[in-house]
C-alpha cells in the first residue's frame, strides 16, 4: 500500500492555514506543507523545532493533523525549546497542542534512538538544516511507515552544501524523488517509497515467470519455453 493524493483534502489545509498564519505575514512555506501533509493523508506527523526559529510551518502542520485526524508531534532539543515552542503555537491560538518531545532527556540513556524507535510509521517528517546536527540524528533514527514518506527539509540550501546525501540518510528505503523549492532559504522534499511486500520475494516471483509450457497440438509433445 502506497500514500494516495488526496487533492481535496490538501486544498482544506491550504486554505485553512493561510487564515491561521495571517498575523505572521511569512511566504507561503507553512500553506505549502500543511497541504502536502493533509494531501498525502499523513498519520504521524514528526517536526523538529529550535527556540528562534519561525512558528509558521508548525502552525500549518497543526492544521493538517486536524484535517487527517493525524498524531502532530515536535521534536525539540532541550527544555527551553520546548517552552517557546508551546508559549508559540498556544499565542496562535491552536487547540489540541501537539505532543512535545525533548530530544535530548538525560534522563532517557541513548535518547536519540530510543525516542525515534518509539516514533514507528512516520509518514510526514519536516526537519531543519539550520539545526543541522539536532535535525540529522532524527533523520538518521526516523522509522517510516509502510506506505512511505514524505520528508521536508527546511533551509534546504545549508543542507545542498553540506556532504549530506538522501541516499545515505535512507539505507533501509530507496529514495523516489526528491525536489528543491526555493522558498524560505530552499524547501528540499524527498519522497520516501514504500515498504517491500512481506511475501514471495521478487526473484522466486520472477523465476516462475521465466518458463512457460506449451504442447504441440498434432504431435503432442510438451515444450517448455522460456519467456
Amino acid at each position: 500500500m502506497k500514500l494516495i493524493w488526496s487533492p481535496e483534502t490538501a486544498s482544506k489545509a491550504y486554505i485553512d492555514t493561510v487564515k491561521s498564519c495571517e498575523s505572521l505575514g511569512t511566504p507561503g512555506a507553512a500553506e505549502l506543507v500543511a497541504a502536502m501533509a493533509a494531501g498525502w493523508n499523513a498519520t504521524l506527523i514528526v517536526e523538529t523545532w529550535s527556540e528562534g526559529e519561525t512558528i509558521a510551518i508548525s502552525v500549518g502542520l497543526n492544521v493538517a493533523s486536524k484535517h487527517t485526524n493525524a498524531r502532530h508531534i515536535c521534536i525539540v532539543p532541550n527544555a527551553r525549546s520546548k517552552t517557546a515552542y508551546l508559549q508559540a503555537m498556544t499565542q496562535q491560538s491552536c487547540s489540541n497542542l501537539p505532543e512535545t518531545i525533548i530530544m535530548n532527556d538525560e534522563e532517557e540513556e541513548n535518547s536519540e534512538s530510543t525516542i525515534m524507535q518509539k516514533l514507528q510509521e512516520i509518514d510526514f517528517l519536516v526537519i531543519d538544516w539550520d539545526q543541522k546536527e539536532f535535525a540529522a540524528n532524527v533523520l538518521r533514527n526516523a522509522v517510516f511507515g509502510s506506505r512511505g514518506a514524505v520528508v521536508v527539509c527546511r533551509s534546504g540550501y545549508r543542507r545542498s552544501t553540506s556532504c549530506f546525501s538522501w541516499t545515505k540518510a535512507f539505507s533501509d528505503r530507496k529514495v523516489v524523488r526528491t525536489v528543491t523549492l526555493p522558498v524560505s532559504g530552499g524547501l528540499e522534499i524527498a519522497h520516501v517509497a514504500a515498504a517491500r511486500s512481506s511475501g514471495k520475494s521478487e526473484s522466486n516471483i520472477n523465476n516462475k515467470r521465466k518458463w512457460i509450457k506449451h504442447i504441440d497440438q498434432r504431435s503432442g509433445e510438451e515444450h517448455v519455453i522460456r519467456k
